[in-house]
C-alpha cells in the first residue's frame, strides 16, 4: 500500500506534466497543496465518484482556481468519469479540463473559478445552502441533509475585496460546516506577498467571527488531519485554516518561487522533480497500487446507499417534507405552477394597476411566493427600494426557517453567494440592488453566466426616471452592456402584467440567471387582448396596431417609455400617420423566437423604424436599421426630477412623434 507522500506525489506528477504537455498553465499551487488534498479526500471527505450530483456529498471548491490541475488530478485519481486521455489534453480545445475549472464541463467540479475569490464566496452560499435545508427538513434521528463545504483559497483570493464581503457575511451567519482552508505560500505572479499583502489573516477572520486555527505545516498530513478534525468539530461558526506550504514542492530549483506559478517548470525542471520526489513513472503513467490508494467509488457508493436508506426511513415518517426535499433538489416546479401563475396574470390584466414596476415585482412576489418555498431573497441593503421581501419572508438570521437574506451593502458577494445558492441545489435565489449597482457585481454576474446558475437579479430603479439622486445612481450604458452578456436574460417590463411575466420566465428558466430591470416611478397600465398577454412571453409583440389600414413606422419601446410610445402611437394615428407601437420586454426571448414570428412584428419592408429606451442607444441599431432613428440617451443624467428629465431628454410623446415624421420622410 502505497503511504500518504506517494498518493500525493501523484497529484504532483500529474499537475506538472499536464502543465508541461500544453506549455501553459499552474504547476505551483497543485505541487504545493498536493499534501493537503491528499488529507481532505481520502480521510474526510463524502462524495461518490459514480454519482457527483449526489445531494449528500460534501462540496469542496477551488477558489483559486489556476491551480485546476490540482482537482483534475485528484478526480482522475478518485475515480470520476476524467480519464487520463483528458488530463493529457489540458487546456486544448473541446477537452474536459480547461484551463479553470468549468462546473458545467467537467464531472465532479462544483462550481467554475478563476476570477481569484469568488469560489470562495460561492461555497458561502453552499453552506448556507445547507445549513437553511437542514432547518427545514431535518428531524430528531433524521440528518437527512448533514454535509460539509470546503474551500481551497489562496493570497489572491484572500486580496480581492469579494472575500471581505462574503466572508463577513458568512461569520455573521455562523456558517458551521464552512472550512477555508487557506494556501499560505507567500507568493503570487508578481513574486513574493510581503511587499503587497501584509494583513494579518488570522486577526482578520477572528474579527469575522470565524473560527481560525494557525500556522499549520501544510505538508504535514498529521497536522493537517488534526486541523481538519478540529475545524469539523466546531459547527457554531466557519473555520479558516491557514496552512503554510512550499508553492511548486518538489521542483528543486524553483519551488518556493513566482516561477512555478503562472508557468510550465520546463522540461529540465520536469525531469529534476521526478529525481527529487523519488517518483520514477513516465508522464501520466501512475502505478495500480497508487490508484487503489485513491479510488473512492466503492466507499462512495456504499455511503450514497447508506444515506439513501435513511432517505426512505425519513420518508415513510415524514411523506410530505420528503416530497419537497426531492422536488426542490430535482429543480422541479410545484404541479400547481402554472396554473396559479397563469391565474395571477390574468388577474393583474384585470386589476389594471398603475403602479412601478419595482412595485408590481413585489406584487408578484406576494403572489408566487407561498406556492415556492425554494425562493430564498436578499437585498443589497435596498429591501425597501428594491420590495424584494414579501409577507412571507423571514430573515435567515430569525433563528427559524429563513427565506430572507439581509446582505448588507455587499453588491458583489450578494451576487456569487446567491449563485452560490442556486449551485447547490434546493433554492432559487434572488438578490435585489439599483441598476447601476450592477457595476459593483458585474464579475460576479458574469460568472452566474457563464456556470450557468439559476439566479435572478433584481434591479431598480434603471434610468433617469429615478430622478433626484443624479448621475451617480441614473443608469446609462447598463442595460446594453448587460444585455450583450451571453446566458444572461434581461427583462424590462412596462406594467404589472409584464412584470409577472417576467417573473415566470425568471422562475422557469433553469438554464441561467435573468435580470428583471425594473423602474421607480410609477408607469401607465397598458390595456391588452388574451393573444396579447399571450404574447408578452414571447419578448416582443404589437401593443398598439396602426389604425389607418397602412403600416408607415414602427415604434419599439421597453419599460418606462412604451407609456409614452403608446401616447405618441395614439396621437399620431389619429392624425392619419399609421404607427405600430411594439413592446419589447425580452430582446433575448424575442431573437429566439422563429423568423415567421419575428417578421409579423417587424415586417422587413417597413424600413421606418423607431426605438424608444432611457438608456445608450446603439444596442438598438439591429431593429431599426442605418434608416431607423433611437430616441435614447448618450450623455450622463442630471440631479433632477424625473419628469423633468424625461423632458429635458426627449422622452415626450411630442418628441417621439416628431422623430417619427422624419424617420418616415427620410425612408419615404
Amino acid at each position: 500500500m502505497p503511504d500518504r507522500k506517494q498518493l500525493a506525489d501523484a497529484v504532483r506528477a500529474l499537475s506538472m506534466d499536464a502543465v508541461q504537455a500544453a506549455n501553459s498553465g499552474h504547476p505551483g499551487m497543485p505541487m504545493g497543496m498536493a499534501d493537503i488534498a491528499e488529507v481532505l479526500w481520502n480521510d474526510f471527505l463524502k462524495h461518490n465518484p459514480n454519482n457527483p450530483e449526489w445531494p449528500d456529498r460534501d462540496r469542496v471548491v477551488i477558489s483559486n482556481g489556476h491551480g485546476s490541475m490540482l482537482l483534475y488530478s485528484v478526480l482522475h485519481l478518485t475515480g470520476y468519469a476524467l480519464p487520463i486521455e483528458e488530463l493529457r489534453n489540458f487546456r486544448q480545445l473541446h477537452s474536459k479540463t480547461a484551463g479553470h475549472p468549468e462546473a458545467a464541463e467537467t464531472p465532479g467540479v462544483e462550481t467554475t473559478t478563476g476570477p481569484l475569490g469568488q469560489g470562495l464566496a460561492n461555497a458561502v452560499g453552499m453552506a448556507l445552502a445547507e445549513k437553511l435545508l437542514a432547518q427545514r427538513f431535518n428531524r430528531q434521528g433524521h440528518a437527512i441533509v448533514d454535509h460539509f463545504t470546503y474551500v481551497f483559497a489562496g493570497d489572491g483570493c484572500l486580496m480581492e475585496g469579494i472575500s471581505h464581503e462574503a466572508c463577513s457575511l458568512a461569520g455573521t451567519l455562523g456558517l458551521g460546516k464552512l472550512i477555508v482552508v487557506y494556501d499560505d505560500n507567500g507568493i503570487s505572479i508578481d513574486g513574493e506577498v510581503r511587499d503587497w499583502f501584509t494583513d494579518d489573516t488570522p486577526s482578520r477572520f477572528r474579527a469575522y467571527g470565524w473560527g481560525v486555527i494557525p500556522n499549520v505545516d501544510g505538508h504535514d498530513p498529521d497536522a493537517v488531519r488534526a486541523a481538519l478534525e478540529q475545524a469539523r468539530a466546531d459547527q457554531s461558526r466557519p473555520t479558516l485554516i491557514c496552512c503554510r506550504t512550499v508553492i511548486g514542492r518538489g521542483a528543486p530549483n524553483k519551488q518556493g518561487t513566482a516561477d512555478t506559478h503562472g508557468a510550465p517548470l520546463g522540461a529540465d525542471e520536469v525531469a529534476a522533480a521526478r529525481v527529487q520526489l523519488g517518483w520514477t513513472h513516465a508522464p501520466f503513467e501512475i502505478p495500480d497500487e497508487i490508484y487503489r490508494g485513491w479510488d473512492a467509488r466503492a466507499r462512495g457508493g456504499d455511503a450514497e446507499a447508506e444515506w439513501r436508506g435513511r432517505l426512505d426511513a425519513y420518508a415513510s415518517e415524514f411523506p410530505r417534507e420528503a416530497d419537497e426535499l426531492k422536488r426542490r433538489l430535482a429543480g422541479k416546479l410545484p404541479a400547481e405552477w402554472a396554473e396559479h401563475v397563469a391565474a395571477y396574470i390574468a388577474d393583474a390584466q384585470a386589476q389594471g394597476a398603475n403602479v412601478a414596476s419595482r412595485k408590481a415585482s413585489g406584487m408578484a412576489l406576494e403572489a408566487i411566493g407561498p406556492l415556492l418555498p425554494e425562493l430564498i431573497g436578499g437585498s443589497a441593503d435596498l429591501t425597501g427600494s428594491n420590495n424584494t421581501r414579501w409577507s412571507g419572508s423571514v430573515s435567515v438570521n430569525s433563528g427559524d426557517e429563513g427565506n430572507y437574506i439581509y446582505y448588507g451593502v455587499r453588491e458583489f458577494g450578494m451576487s456569487a453567494i446567491a449563485s452560490g445558492l442556486a449551485l447547490h441545489g434546493g433554492f432559487v435565489p434572488y438578490a435585489g440592488t439599483f441598476l447601476v449597482f450592477s457595476d459593483y457585481a458585474r464579475n460576479a454576474l458574469r460568472m452566474s453566466a457563464l456556470i450557468p446558475t439559476h439566479a435572478i437579479w433584481v434591479y431598480t430603479h434603471d434610468s433617469i426616471g429615478l430622478g433626484e439622486d443624479g448621475p451617480t445612481h441614473q443608469p446609462i450604458e447598463h442595460l446594453g452592456g448587460l444585455r450583450m452578456m451571453p446566458n444572461l436574460a434581461l427583462w424590462r417590463p412596462c406594467d404589472t402584467v409584464e412584470t409577472a411575466v417576467a417573473w415566470q420566465a425568471a422562475i422557469e428558466r433553469n438554464e441561467g440567471p435573468t435580470a428583471l430591470v425594473l423602474s421607480r416611478q410609477g408607469l401607465p397600465h397598458q390595456h391588452r387582448d388574451p393573444d396579447q398577454v399571450a404574447a408578452i412571453a414571447r419578448g416582443g409583440y404589437v401593443l398598439l396596431e396602426s389604425q389607418t389600414g397602412a403600416l408607415d413606422a414602427i415604434v419599439i419601446a421597453t419599460g418606462s417609455e412604451v407609456g409614452i410610445a403608446m401616447d405618441a402611437g395614439r396621437e399620431l394615428n389619429a392624425a392619419g400617420v399609421g404607427v405600430r407601437v411594439v413592446s419589447m420586454p425580452s430582446t433575448q426571448a424575442f431573437d429566439a423566437q422563429p423568423l415567421e414570428y419575428r417578421e409579423a412584428v417587424l415586417p422587413r419592408h417597413t424600413r421606418a423604424r423607431i426605438a424608444v429606451e432611457a438608456a445608450t442607444p446603439d444596442y438598438w441599431r439591429k431593429y431599426v436599421g442605418l434608416d431607423g432613428a433611437v430616441v435614447g440617451i448618450d450623455r450622463f443624467g442630471a440631479s433632477a426630477p424625473a419628469k423633468d428629465l424625461f423632458r429635458e431628454y426627449g422622452f415626450t410623446s411630442e418628441n417621439i412623434a416628431a422623430t417619427v415624421k422624419a424617420v418616415i420622410e427620410k425612408t419615404g
